[in-house]
């Protein structure tokens, strides 16, 4: 194989007959190096996005809900319960309910979640994100997200009112806290209150919507649900946070697909180069398959020399596209030139991380479709008589 690497690489460095041919060359390479980097950015920013919003979802809310259709009253037996489950960090009790915020001449929609703070902080991160005051709120507190905050002008220890659904009252609330959790849906529409307060506004006394849970991997939340189910019984309905946002990560999941397959068209068009480059370069070279023919060189070793032809070219191309791509990545993460409306997605930036499994599966397929392309210009090449060679020239 040493001979016909050497003979190969000879024919990509010396200068061709037909310029249009070279140029050919280098368009093959650029369309390969193109598709490579295109889909190692694309498939590493989806992966970031996944990874992104995991880490923002499970931040904010618990790794499993129990609930019951009427709410939950006897909350305090169930919790003791669930906390002798291995795995189980925290259980927290929680209401989940909506109200009408006025402010001055401001009316707005809001989602109130009723919690225990000392509870609330051993199930979500929320602590974390508190930008401004405190996190452990007494009653008539209320935390709320910095984007409302900014769009009603609003600070520590302003006052605004909530209108409650069920009676048509409005409570008083003091702001104890404002939170930056990241994700704009949360930061502008969720509000934190005391568990006792929600009580109060929703006509839940003794009740609470669900009991939020964290376990230490949440990766083995549909694993532990099952023992949840079994130990709390039929009347509760167990879910997980996948479970909750499974048509999110779905979406997600298709739409990383569909951009593999899309972008893998790019290393489609590059390899049909490749093909045409190689039987450009067989024409080319026909009086050398001849005389290499003639002095005893086998029709596998001119196929090898063509195909180690196309490797060339499938080979450059790839490594020029693995360093583009890495090194675009490298900028979108660190320097996070490219930013998002916040309004639109969950996230205001470019989130990047590249996985192991998607690097190699671009790079196998990439030098597939490169050798796949050297197949039918190889085999072309190692098919001709050595007497018809020599006769066109």
């Amino acid at each position: 194989m040493l001979y016909e690497f050497w003979i190969a690489w000879r024919y990509f460095l010396s200068k061709r007959r037909t310029r249009f041919i070279s140029l050919v060359s280098i368009i093959s390479v650029l369309g390969v190096a193109v598709g490579v980097s295109a889909l190692l950015v694309v498939l590493a920013v989806m992966s970031g996005f996944d990874t992104e919003l995991k880490e923002k979802i499970v931040g904010v809310n618990p790794h499993l809900i129990v609930e019951r259709e009427y709410g939950i009253s006897s909350y305090d037996s169930l919790m003791e319960k669930i906390k002798t489950i291995p795995q189980i960090e925290g259980v927290s009790p929680f209401i989940n309910g909506q109200a009408m915020l006025i402010h001055r001449q401001n009316v707005f929609g809001l989602v109130v979640r009723g919690i225990e703070p000392d509870l609330e902080i051993k199930v979500t991160r929320f602590d974390r994100y508190i930008k401004k005051g405190n996190f452990k709120i007494k009653e008539k507190e209320i935390i709320i997200g910095n984007v409302l905050a900014e769009r009603l002008n609003l600070d520590i220890k302003d006052e605004i009112r909530l209108v409650s659904p069920f009676d048509g009252q409005s409570y008083l609330f003091r702001i104890a806290g404002i939170f930056h959790s990241g994700m704009y849906d949360y930061d502008a529409n969720l509000s934190l209150i005391h568990l006792k307060d929600a009580q109060e506004m929703f006509g839940l006394e003794g009740f609470v919507s669900g009991l939020g849970i964290s376990i230490k991997n949440v990766d083995l939340a549909q694993r532990i649900r099952q023992i949840i189910v079994k130990e709390v019984g039929t009347d509760y309905f167990v879910l997980t946070w996948m479970d909750l946002n499974k048509n999110l990560f779905s979406a997600l999941r298709l739409e990383k697909t569909v951009m593999f397959i899309i972008l893998t068209l790019i290393i489609i068009v590059a390899a049909f180069n490749i093909a045409s480059t190689l039987i450009m370069l067989v024409m080319e070279k026909t009086k050398d398959i001849g005389i290499l023919k003639a002095i005893g060189v086998t029709n596998r070793s001119i196929r090898m020399i063509f195909s180690l032809e196309g490797m060339i070219i499938g080979i450059l191309g790839t490594i020029l596209g693995v360093i583009g791509g890495i090194s675009l990545c490298y900028l979108l993460k660190n320097y996070q030139f490219i930013k998002l409306p916040s309004d639109i997605y969950y996230i205001d930036r470019i989130p990047v991380r590249m996985e192991r499994v998607d690097f190699i599966l671009v790079v196998f397929f990439s030098l597939l479709l490169s050798y796949i392309a050297t197949l039918h210009p190889a085999k072309k090449a190692s098919l001709l008589e050595p007497v018809e060679a020599l006769r066109y020239e």
